[in-house]
């Protein structure tokens, strides 16, 4: 069984390579990617929702691999669908970018479908992410309490201390969106997230690789993203000061002029 997703296209522009951009926990992809979307003028690009976030339904129980063949399916449709506009065969391939858990679809991705991820980036993410009693106990507190109980926690986790200060619009309205969460949609995210590890079998990951790390980031550290960059095949590691844990809202022009470097840098489009 494939968790069906909900898409929306975020680019006006139809007639480019494609991009599939993901979110992270507690966040709309939507919303988390508009800003730096606007700055990438050279692909078209669609996003894809977590179960029971951004308006999307709730799904049955899934593991972050379920995610990824979802998300392929997204990608593969979303080539049908320009190429269809255009009047051609379809191009087999697309880039991906994803934030935390979006990250973590996509180095999944990478490793499942290297006939279709040309390339990638992935944001604030690791190969193992935190401790599964922690996802189990932030599940069960979400399910009994809402997403209310983690507002203040992810505050402080999602934002450095210059954008907590400076940006309180960006905070307000990510916070906003972290609230209307669907309590069980976010709560098997977290149980996804418990079951996930890659770092055994990242020298199989064949797809180029920029992993880019917030410096003030507490929940995926440099240190996480240094373990994807060194244990994939094409690996680069960039750190971005002044951020944490979303970086695409945080630095979305900084985040576009590295994501578009990277796909200029390692993917010809056919």
């Amino acid at each position: 069984m494939v968790v069906q997703l909900s898409t929306s296209w975020l680019t006006p522009r139809r007639d480019a390579p494609l991009l599939v951009v993901g979110p992270s926990l507690g966040t709309s992809a939507a919303q988390l990617w508009r800003e730096c979307v606007a700055s990438l003028t050279d692909v078209a690009v669609v996003a894809w929702e977590l179960p029971g976030h951004g308006g999307a339904p709730v799904a049955d129980a899934f593991d972050v691999a379920y995610l990824a063949a979802a998300v392929r399916a997204v990608g593969l449709a979303a080539l049908e669908e320009l190429a269809a506009e255009h009047g051609r065969s379809p191009s087999p391939r697309f880039a991906y970018a994803g934030d935390s858990l979006g990250g973590a679809v996509g180095l999944q991705l990478a490793l499942d479908a290297p006939e279709q991820v040309a390339a990638a980036v992935l944001i604030s993410t690791g190969a193992r992410i935190g401790e599964p009693g922690a996802w189990a106990d932030r599940a069960a507190a979400v399910r009994d309490g809402g997403t209310e109980v983690v507002v203040d926690g992810s505050v402080e986790r999602w934002f450095a201390r210059r954008t907590r200060a400076e940006r309180p619009d960006l905070v307000d309205g990510l916070v906003t969106t972290l609230r209307a969460v669907d309590p069980e949609g976010y709560a098997r995210c977290c149980e996804a997230l418990a079951r996930f590890d890659l770092t055994d079998r990242l020298g199989e990951v064949a797809a180029p690789v920029l992993a880019v790390a917030g410096e003030e980031d507490i929940p995926t550290p440099v240190s996480s993203l240094s373990v994807i960059a060194d244990g994939v095949l094409d690996g680069r590691l960039v750190v971005l000061p002044d951020a944490a844990h979303l970086p695409p809202a945080e630095q979305p022009q900084q985040v576009a002029g590295l994501v578009s470097e990277h796909l200029q840098r390692t993917w010809t489009p056919t």
